[in-house]
């Protein structure tokens, strides 16, 4: 290394991209990125790596697979086109909520300045329609009562063994109206590696494919549970059963990106691949099973935050997982 500019290390050159150091280690490992290595192997990152690093972050924060950002960067520009036609949607979709919220509005203010009542008025037009759920917790708790007033998108459950996990999986997909739980026994219904996928699912499996993801029926399974239309959301007990670590880490990535808030996914997981924390955006939410069984917590994907760093350490990477594969905790 001969260079004489300013050089970054992996920590530094994270920082100033604002993304983790695996995050960066992630883009190396598939060739998108290249640093420089000096006389002892030790990588840093100059001005055009620096560069291209920015242009790989904005495209991720598009949505993009890393074999998409591949295409992107060596000038293809046809991965770009599904991507800018999704984002345009929920924007227009944006505009018109916008435009309803306003014309209620002047219709309240009119009214007001008529000498109507406020309670007079229907307030609904402003309320979050985002679906809720309330429900007492099952055993092994005692009854607790347990509200999420409005679910994310995306939402991680986690726990140690024996914590109560898929209890509490099951019962929010029984309290969530139109939910629906998707099991371990998704491979029953006869998901193959041959089995055509058309739509959403399609472009699921294209994605994560794309993104490092092994093609497999268990991946299939799961992709046309994720992509049912039907549910109001779907609860998936142990999303990673079946994958590689490959898939898994595709699969974190994928789930990442979801962003349908009318209709939520709760991944119930204990990989690190799937819900890697420092790689998490800010708007999912985690449950968090404890081992005493005191009521779930709500944990918020910030360093500090209460209950942070007991998710992380009951997650693993895939090859520690695959030791404790089936096993179970049996509750009375």
């Amino acid at each position: 290394m001969t260079r004489s500019e300013l050089l970054l290390n992996p920590s530094r050159a994270a920082q100033a991209l604002g993304v983790s150091a695996k995050a960066l280690r992630l883009y190396e490992d598939h060739d998108l990125i290249c640093p420089v290595r000096n006389q002892a192997g030790w990588r840093f990152y100059g001005a055009a790596e620096m560069e291209r690093a920015r242009r790989i972050v904005d495209l991720r924060g598009l949505g993009l697979s890393l074999g998409d950002i591949g295409r992107v960067l060596a000038g293809d520009a046809l991965p770009l086109d599904p991507i800018f036609a999704a984002h345009q949607n929920r924007l227009e979709a944006q505009i018109v909520t916008a435009r309803a919220q306003l014309a209620a509005l002047r219709h309240w203010r009119a009214h007001l300045v008529s000498g109507r009542e406020p309670n007079d008025l229907d307030y609904s037009p402003l309320q979050d329609q985002s679906l809720s759920v309330s429900l007492d917790l099952p055993w092994p708790w005692a009854g607790e009562r347990f509200i999420i007033p409005a679910l994310p998108a995306l939402i991680f459950l986690t726990g140690p063994l024996g914590s109560g996990k898929t209890r509490l999986a099951r019962a929010l997909a029984a309290h969530i109206p139109g939910a629906r739980f998707c099991g371990l026994d998704r491979l029953d219904a006869g998901a193959t590696e041959t089995q055509p996928l058309s739509g959403p699912g399609r472009d699921a499996l294209d994605w994560l494919v794309s993104d490092g993801a092994r093609d497999c029926a268990a991946l299939r399974a799961l992709v046309i549970a994720l992509s049912d239309p039907q549910p109001t959301a779907i609860v998936v007990d142990y999303v990673e059963d079946g994958l590689d670590a490959a898939s898994q880490a595709a699969l974190g990535a994928w789930l990442r990106r979801y962003d349908n808030a009318a209709r939520p996914v709760i991944a119930m997981t204990r990989s690190s691949a799937v819900f890697d924390p420092d790689l998490a955006t800010g708007r999912e939410l985690i449950l968090y099973c404890p081992a005493n069984h005191a009521p779930p917590l709500q944990v918020l994907p910030v360093p500090g935050a209460a209950g942070y760093e007991a998710v992380a350490t009951c997650l693993g990477a895939p090859d520690v997982r695959a030791r404790s594969a089936g096993m179970a905790v049996v509750m009375g």
